[in-house]
């Protein structure tokens, strides 16, 4: 371990609040793991089943949502904040709290939903103070903040401050934050979501996300907005979040099982019972040990720990299918794989909605598709197709659509498009319509020769990644994005050309 504390404090590339964050998480990694059995030790050292790294003993949880509204109402008496004033104290005083929410990053995942959080102190601000004030917020929130996880969200309504910070987003072309346009065909205008389009064709920001089926999972206790997207893509309820997120690999379970039937009645619950021993030790400690809910979060109304639930992440379907199917058929491109697959997910969902646990929503995990690490080798990330493998975008839409009613807690896929759809850019919008209409709950895509793209969700900068080795990055999220461009096949995705693949006739 001392080697290991040396090279950190010796690495050339890495500044000192990165070495800071390295030192700390050496430090979690050194105590004792929370009790487990035999097995469970077992499949982790196999690499069957994963805890996201999130440390032996948690002390916070892996995603915080914090009600901003109400924070902006009240103030804090934590902070010694009082409620925002006008418009300028609103953002200075988000940046304030926004520095005492924790994650798995040490960063906040959530920055709420920024339009509805700054209307009611914009009536008397002109659009070029308005430009001007979000523009230097969006700057120092990637400079003070530099995590390409931390996330924003818009929409569904049609707004000044909605159609800004597109504006602003594609102006700067940053890296952080993460951003998701909430779309609802009855309240988004299609000029809204055209724009939002447009920009992912500039910038392959933003993601795109289906209000309607969100919100009629997540819907309680008439709380507006009942849910936000964070990190690189999860849907989690707003006053809470996620304790946990523990993984299991779908192609290791699949190759520890002889045929498809062995793979569904047996050797998947035996490995879904071990995520749930996981899932428990590790909330437990942190519900009952850390001390984390009696902090101000908890005592000012800004999160309620009933509002945290486990995720039951899922990965490497695509492997774990073509694998059961000997090679047969393909993931994404054969009905007869698309259909195994989507049995797997019906199997895991029916699991993961009938399992209690002591720590989460309604007693219940979220099933989640996990986009994968930056370590992961011969693996797809969650359901993705493999890369390299993806058929034409409608089809491949099509092919994921009906998987997505299984995962509330995020699902994604990710687009990579030809820059010949720059000369149809009402197609992208065509796209995501289309595959809200069949069900999907997400809707992303990079566009080839950009600077900016997606690795599993959160943006890195090509010309980062080519100079990192040499210099280092300021963004914390360079080094993941680099490796990942390493050890995975990220950078294979299949770039399509929308306009020469609509069949005529079908």
């Amino acid at each position: 371990m001392t080697d290991d504390l040396f090279s950190i404090v010796t690495n050339p590339i890495l500044n000192p609040k990165q070495k800071t964050l390295a030192l700390a998480a050496q430090a979690e990694a050194s105590l004792l793991y929370v009790s487990r059995s035999q097995e469970l030790t077992q499949a982790m050292e196999q690499g069957i089943i994963c805890d996201m790294y999130e440390g032996h003993a948690p002390f916070k949880p892996r995603y915080v949502l914090p009600d901003y509204q109400r924070f902006l109402t009240q103030g804090s008496r934590y902070l010694e904040l009082t409620p925002a004033e006008d418009f300028d104290d609103a953002l200075m005083k988000l940046m304030v709290l926004y520095h005492h929410v924790p994650s798995v990053t040490n960063m906040p995942v959530f920055l709420g939903y920024l339009d509805q959080l700054l209307l009611p102190y914009c009536d008397d601000v002109t659009d070029e103070h308005l430009y001007r004030s979000l523009k230097r917020f969006w700057i120092q929130l990637d400079r003070t903040l530099p995590d390409a996880f931390m996330h924003a969200n818009i929409g569904p309504e049609d707004n000044r401050i909605c159609r800004m910070v597109l504006n602003i987003d594609a102006e700067l072309q940053q890296v952080a934050p993460n951003l998701t346009l909430m779309y609802d065909p009855q309240r988004t205008p299609n000029s809204l979501l055209r724009q939002a389009t447009d920009n992912i064709i500039h910038c392959s920001k933003p993601h795109i996300a289906n209000w309607p089926l969100h919100q009629a999972f997540f819907a309680e206790q008439n709380r507006q907005p009942s849910f936000g997207i964070v990190s690189c893509y999860n849907a989690l309820p707003v006053g809470g979040g996620a304790n946990t997120l523990v993984r299991l690999n779908l192609k290791a379970v699949a190759e520890q099982a002889q045929n498809i039937d062995t793979f569904l009645n047996h050797t998947l619950p035996y490995y879904c019972h071990l995520m749930y021993e996981l899932i428990e030790q590790r909330c437990r400690f942190l519900h009952e040990q850390s001390h984390f809910f009696t902090g101000f979060l908890v005592e000012e109304g800004l999160i309620e720990e009933a509002r945290f639930a486990p995720m039951f992440g899922v990965y490497g379907m695509a492997e774990a299918v073509n694998h059961l199917l000997s090679g047969k058929a393909e993931y994404g491109r054969d009905p007869a794989a698309n259909q195994v697959a989507l049995t797997i997910s019906q199997t895991l969902s029916d699991i993961v909605t009938t399992t209690p646990v002591t720590y989460g929503l309604a007693n219940r995990a979220l099933l989640h598709s996990q986009g994968g690490l930056s370590i992961d080798t011969q693996t797809t990330p969650g359901i993705r197709i493999r890369y390299g493998q993806e058929p034409d975008p409608v089809s491949h839409l099509l092919a994921l659509a009906p998987q997505h009613a299984y995962y509330p807690s995020g699902v994604s896929e990710i687009l990579t498009l030809d820059e010949t759809i720059k000369a149809n850019p009402q197609a992208l919008t065509d796209l995501c319509l289309g595959a809200f209409a069949h069900g999907m709950r997400e809707f992303t895509a990079n566009t080839q020769g950009t600077d900016l793209v997606r690795i599993t969700g959160y943006m890195v900068k090509k010309s980062d990644l080519e100079a990192y080795y040499q210099q280092g990055s300021r963004t914390n999220t360079t080094a993941l994005g680099t490796e990942a461009c390493t050890e995975t096949k990220v950078t294979q995705r299949a770039p399509r050309v929308v306009s020469h693949e609509f069949i005529a006739g079908e």
